[in-house]
């Protein structure tokens, strides 16, 4: 039999929503750089172990959102005898395009039914727009995209562990949560996106391919951390001047001709001296005017924003981001507090 912990179940009802995205990890990356593909049956299998972790600690009710590939469907299906969860499963009554809309919608849906933490299939842009929705709800992100800052690479069975001690209050979120920061992307006075991780200023008109691979298109950019070990525009910052997720600082850095040149890895396999002009160092509610220009913002390695020459946008970093459950922390503390002792 699956081991469980009987005294918690039913004392409070908890609720836990998962939002796993079936389109991360499959971006144009895979062509302009060395990525590989994280396919959807593994994704079934991360949420497969995931259920387990959370039914191990008593939650009460899991929330899924809808997707077209029924990731959480199949997930049940491989649920059974001995591994039959006591944990009721539902699905969110929701419209769906089966587009980033449905993660945006699924985060706010679970927000009003006051869920108690919310678990995230996805990369940074995945989690930037469940942020979007539901800031004031505890997120446990699970890495399963691309240049991933974000999200950590943590084990599906952990991760339902710790958002299930959370959800049920026996590890408080004040104690295992960290708040983190973002930009608030602002446009002819109206705030209009958030980036999780960086908003980058390209020299394009148009959209297109979303992802940034070319970094001769980079104006400059914004980031809120960035450290060696990172993938992407965060790599440039962490060969620059790195930044935690607990440093209470951001940077602007331009590109172009100068003395200063840091060795980055924008892509996987994707290893080049990036030419620096200037950078300066933000503090919170600091702001970095984007010039009248015809430009492109990414966000979390995204293009997303068209910005005309007659638009004036302003990039912000905040302290008041989405609060992120420390998965090692949480264990670490339960274990302390003898939770995983059974007798």
């Amino acid at each position: 039999m699956a081991v469980r912990f009987p005294f918690i179940r039913g004392m409070v009802m908890s609720t836990v929503g998962i939002i796993a995205n079936p389109a991360s990890g499959k971006d144009i990356r895979r062509l302009v750089a060395h990525a590989t593909v994280f396919d959807n049956i593994e994704k079934v299998n991360i949420v497969r172990r995931i259920l387990l972790g959370l039914d191990a600690v008593g939650v009460g009710q899991v929330l899924f959102m809808p997707d077209y590939f029924g990731i959480g469907r199949q997930a049940l299906e491989g649920l059974t005898g001995r591994y039959s969860l006591k944990t009721k499963v539902d699905y969110l009554d929701m419209p769906v395009t089966w587009g980033q809309e449905d993660s945006l919608a699924a985060a706010r849906l679970m927000d009003d039914l006051k869920v108690n933490c919310i678990i995230t299939l996805g990369g940074d842009g995945t989690n930037r727009i469940v942020a979007k929705g539901c800031r004031q709800v505890p997120l446990v992100p699970v890495s399963t995209g691309t240049n991933n800052v974000f999200p950590a690479m943590v084990e599906g069975t952990t991760a339902g562990l710790a958002a299930a001690l959370v959800a049920t209050g026996q590890i408080s979120w004040e104690a295992a949560a960290d708040r983190m920061k973002r930009i608030s992307i602002v446009l002819n006075g109206q705030e209009i996106d958030l980036a999780l991780v960086d908003a980058v200023v390209l020299r394009e008109q148009f959209v297109g391919s979303r992802a940034i691979w070319d970094e001769e298109k980079i104006i400059k950019f914004v980031a809120t951390r960035g450290e060696a070990f990172n993938i992407g525009i965060a790599s440039i910052v962490g060969g620059l001047y790195p930044l935690s997720p607990q440093d209470p600082n951001g940077i602007v850095v331009e590109l172009g001709k100068g003395e200063t040149k840091v060795l980055a890895t924008l892509g996987p396999g994707l290893i080049m001296p990036i030419s620096i002009s200037d950078y300066r160092i933000l503090n919170f509610d600091d702001k970095v005017i984007v010039k009248k220009e015809t430009c492109v913002i990414a966000v979390d390695g995204e293009r997303e924003i068209e910005v005309g020459p007659k638009d004036t946008v302003v990039l912000q970093l905040k302290a008041d981001g989405p609060l992120v459950v420390n998965v090692k922390k949480t264990l670490d503390m339960a274990a302390r507090q003898g939770l995983f002792k059974l007798t």
